[in-house]
Order: structure tokens, then C-alpha cells, then sequence
């Protein structure tokens, strides 16, 4: 019975956000950082931060990818497992089935990517991936963009890529890049600028290059870059600026988003 309730309630939650998704032009795109809405009771990249993040209609939301020993692609930041699960052991050394045993200190649990990905199709959200997997592996590489294509989520799909995955992943998937970055893939004969996205909080003068240029912007706004005693300053400044800049996509920690509701 508790299975059949909470069925019912998850298949609300899909119908209210893509009820909202179809009917509210939203000015701003925000992707929630740390796998959704995290808080002291929510932990990052946990079921219930996504919920939450679909609940309050992000429109994505940013993941960490890590491998277990056995191939299974998660979401989870550290390498290791202390935080959250105090187990000192690292991600790669155990098996999806070990894992999944894990109860963090607040009850969660640590989710595969393609659960991830299934609750994003239902529920019409978009996807950020951060790729925290050490080196290139064609067959793991492979698969997450057949998890993209299965769940329907490549074609808005932003990645936080590696320099060992680069030359795989472009042209697949849209990659973050520095200025520097993409004036140097701009030299390339098969540049395409649909194939990146800026990520950071530029000047004006590299907002206007990189819109001159047909480049998507992505802000920043996390709070482990943002000095504790000046958080409040600094966070209004990043705002205004990337407002005045026009600058529509934001990736942030929740705690942020109220900047961006009007």
C-alpha cells in the first residue's frame, strides 16, 4: 500500500511539472547544482534533491558521474564514500551491489545514472553532467550517450567534460569550455558552436563575443567559490551582472535561486 501511494504521488509530481513546463514562459533557465535542491536535511545528488529540484520547476539539473567497480554508472561527487555514508572506500573500488546497500546519514540513497536520467524523461526535466571518471573508456563513453538517447534528454543536454573525453564527446554532447577553449576549437575545420557552451560568469566584453559568436552562456553561482565572509555581496554582484548581461542560464546552488524569481 505505502508502494502504491507513493506511486500515485510521483506521478502528480510528473503531471504538475510538465503541466508548468508547457504553460510558464520562464525567463530564466536555472540548473540546480549538487543533483537539485540540497539542503541539511537533503543531501546532494539523492533522489529527494531532485524531486525537489522538479517540484520547484528547475529546468535541469547537474549531476556528478562516477563508475563502480563493475561498470555501473551512479551520481555521487567525492571519490570516496565517507561524506554522507562514512565509508572510507572509494566509489571505483566498489560494486553496484555494495553500494546500493548504503544509507546515508540522513536515510538516502546513492541513485544509478540511469534512474536519473528515467525520472528526468518523466517529469521533463534537462540534464547537466559533470564527468568525474578518471581517463577514456570508448564502451563507458558510449553508453552514456545511449542512456541520452533511450531517455530523450541529448538534445538540451550539457556536459562538464574532461580533456581525456573530449575528442568523443564533441560533437555528441555540448561540452563546457573557458574563451580560451573555444577560440582554440574555432581553428578546428569541423567547429560547430552547437557542439559548446561557455561556462562562468564572463566579462561584458566576452559576453558579447561569445553571443556575436552564436555561443550558448551558462553562469555560475556555487557557493563553494564564494567567500563565507562576503557571500552576500558577492552573490548580488554575480546577479546583477549576469542579468545585465542578459545572460539567461544559471547553474547554482539552491540556496541562490530566489535571486532569480520574479
Amino acid at each position: 500500500m505505502k508502494h502504491f501511494f507513493s506511486s500515485i504521488a510521483l506521478l502528480f509530481l510528473c503531471s504538475l511539472s510538465l503541466l508548468s513546463a508547457q504553460e510558464t514562459d520562464t525567463k530564466y533557465h536555472l540548473i540546480a547544482h549538487r543533483g537539485g535542491i540540497v539542503d541539511t536535511k537533503t543531501p546532494e545528488n539523492s533522489k529527494e534533491a531532485l524531486l525537489r529540484a522538479i517540484e520547484n520547476n528547475y529546468w535541469m539539473v547537474e549531476v556528478d558521474m562516477r563508475l563502480t567497480k563493475d561498470g555501473v554508472l551512479i551520481t555521487h561527487h567525492d571519490k570516496n564514500l565517507q561524506k554522507y555514508f562514512n565509508v572510507d572506500k572509494n566509489v571505483a573500488d566498489m560494486t553496484w551491489d555494495e553500494i546500493a546497500l548504503l544509507k546515508s546519514d540522513r536515510g538516502t540513497s546513492i541513485q544509478k545514472l540511469e534512474d536519473v536520467f528515467h525520472l528526468c524523461q518523466r517529469t521533463g526535466m534537462n540534464i547537466m553532467i559533470d564527468n568525474k571518471i578518471k581517463g577514456y573508456d570508448k564502451a563507458v563513453c558510449e553508453k552514456i550517450i545511449d542512456l541520452l538517447d533511450t531517455y530523450n534528454l541529448r538534445e538540451n543536454a550539457l556536459m562538464i567534460g574532461t580533456s581525456a573525453t573530449t575528442d568523443f564527446f564533441t560533437g555528441k554532447v555540448r561540452l563546457s569550455c573557458t574563451r580560451e577553449q573555444l577560440e582554440t576549437n574555432m581553428q578546428g575545420k569541423d567547429y560547430d558552436p552547437d557542439n559548446y557552451y561557455y561556462f562562468g560568469n564572463p566579462s561584458a566584453q566576452d559576453a558579447r563575443w561569445a553571443k556575436d559568436n552564436g555561443i550558448m552562456i551558462v553562469g555560475v553561482i556555487n557557493e563553494w567559490a564564494i567567500p563565507k565572509d562576503k557571500e552576500e555581496t558577492v552573490v548580488k554582484e554575480i546577479v546583477q551582472q549576469l542579468k545585465t548581461l542578459n545572460i539567461n542560464h544559471v547553474q547554482l546552488d539552491s540556496k541562490y535561486d530566489m535571486y532569480f524569481k520574479e
